[in-house]
């Protein structure tokens, strides 16, 4: 699809865009002296700068600031790309490094706003050395707990997709906008342009979500509420409380093994969208693994409850979870946990997926790193177990020691089909084989695998 024209803005009115009338307060770096052309003495570079500052008005690429966007102070940092083609040089990267130790120094979100072509030809090296700077500053936001959002525009290619762009914890796209690597001039001849736009993007995991730009202002602003900082005057935030358990059709506890699968996997039983919609008044979906996978089965992101409290989410929704649906559960963990935030796992799923494009994907590399993020977090992780709990699939996002269990589902080493398949029993014991599996809502409990039974 065409660009959205806005997302040809410049770097000022994008700034506005978000700020609106709580306006922005600019700062610039210490002054740097360059050569006249640079620090290749690349001949007519010192003119080509003085031309692009003549018709943009700016000094430099990137202009950057203090403003509030919502409710919520932040530091700005906005691309011209009147300037050069919002090209990366020296001073550039000068800019760019304060705006980041800004954001450290005042301990508040980054908010970039992108349309860059990458590096300076110009300045050679020297100019594609400052997504080095850019990738330590972005590093020591990260280990400060401080949240970081891009919103890439039209375009947003290069260096600057791979730092400032992709580096950030949450990416939204303008529709229409060019974003990728590789730039219109230098990519093959036969790419298709749908894989280097903002949806072809959105496809592939690499952005979070494609806003108009109408929209912007309210949904940067309820990230930001929802990503932190904590503010001085909140308390310390505390685990996510348990979601209330959803109607369902049979009442009281299942009395076998098999009637405890049959409620799990009946069609008419209450679902994580369900959860979900109940338990937040908002909610902001984070999509993808980063490694161009998707997985549609699981739903990850964060959300604001009514009393404001941000809980991440990492929701199983009744099918086999996929690999990229597993890395997908990791990166929203490991960002909770990076900014304080506590995490809500809901278990649905009779297992991982086991098909030949799964074992390709690196399926028992995915389950490992989501059961690595859940073992190392720090902060909270509540899980409530709300339909099938199919092995180690399902057990990937258990919280150990703060497990819960709704009337509906059951959780087993392994679903009673295939184990009677593996003991070389007939169809007709597969009952009595849930029964010795022991998987029903009450057992869990008897045996310390769940705190409680949700009803």
């Amino acid at each position: 699809m065409p660009a959205d024209p806005s997302s040809r803005m410049t770097a000022r009115e994008a700034i506005a865009l978000l700020t609106g009338g709580a306006g922005f307060t600019e700062h610039r770096p210490p002054p740097r002296t360059l050569p006249p052309d640079g620090p290749l003495g690349w001949a007519g570079y010192g003119a080509a700068r003085e031309r692009a500052s003549a018709r943009t008005g700016e000094e430099e690429s990137v202009v950057y600031g203090t403003g509030v966007v919502g409710d919520r102070a932040c530091v700005l940092l906005s691309f011209e790309f009147g300037f050069l083609g919002g090209s990366l040089g020296q001073l550039t990267g000068d800019r760019l490094d304060a705006a980041y130790e800004l954001a450290l120094s005042r301990r508040l979100p980054l908010l970039a706003l992108v349309a860059t072509g990458g590096s300076r030809m110009q300045e050679g090296m020297v100019a594609l050395t400052q997504l080095q700077r850019v990738a330590a500053a972005s590093t020591r936001l990260r280990a400060a707990g401080l949240p970081q959002i891009a919103v890439v525009r039209d375009p947003t290619t290069g260096g600057g997709w791979a730092t400032v762009g992709a580096g950030a914890d949450v990416v939204l796209a303008l529709p229409g906008a060019q974003v990728g690597f590789a730039g219109s001039r230098v990519r093959p001849p036969d790419a298709a342009p749908y894989a280097y736009g903002a949806e072809g993007q959105f496809a592939a995991g690499q952005v979070d979500a494609v806003v108009p730009a109408g929209e912007l202002r309210g949904t940067v602003g309820r990230w930001l509420r929802a990503l932190g900082p904590r503010e001085a005057h909140e308390a310390p935030r505390s685990a996510a409380p348990l979601p209330r358990a959803q109607p369902s059709s049979p009442s009281g506890l299942p009395a076998s093994g098999r009637e405890a699968v049959e409620r799990a996997r009946a069609a008419q039983r209450p679902r994580a969208e369900a959860y979900l919609a109940d338990y937040f008044t908002v909610r902001l979906p984070l999509h993808g693994d980063r490694c161009g996978g998707t997985d549609p089965g699981l739903l990850t992101g964060f959300g604001l409850r009514a009393d404001g409290q941000p809980v991440a989410y990492v929701a199983q929704c009744g099918t086999p979870t996929r690999p990229a649906g597993y890395r997908a559960a990791a990166r929203t963990i490991r960002l909770a946990d990076r900014l304080g935030v506590p995490v809500l796992t809901l278990v649905d799923t009779p297992g991982a997926a086991n098909d030949a494009e799964a074992e390709r994907a690196g399926a028992g590399a995915a389950i490992a790193d989501t059961f690595a993020a859940i073992a190392a977090a720090r902060v909270p992780v509540t899980t409530l177990v709300i339909g099938e709990g199919g092995s180690g699939g399902a057990l990937a996002l258990a919280a150990p020691g703060n497990t819960h269990v709704t009337a509906d589902s059951y959780f087993s080493v392994i679903a009673p089909e295939p184990a009677a398949a593996i003991l070389k029993r007939a169809p007709s014991e597969t009952g009595a084989t849930a029964d010795q599996l022991r998987l029903r809502p009450q057992d869990l409990v008897e045996l310390g695998i769940a705190r409680s039974i949700v009803t």
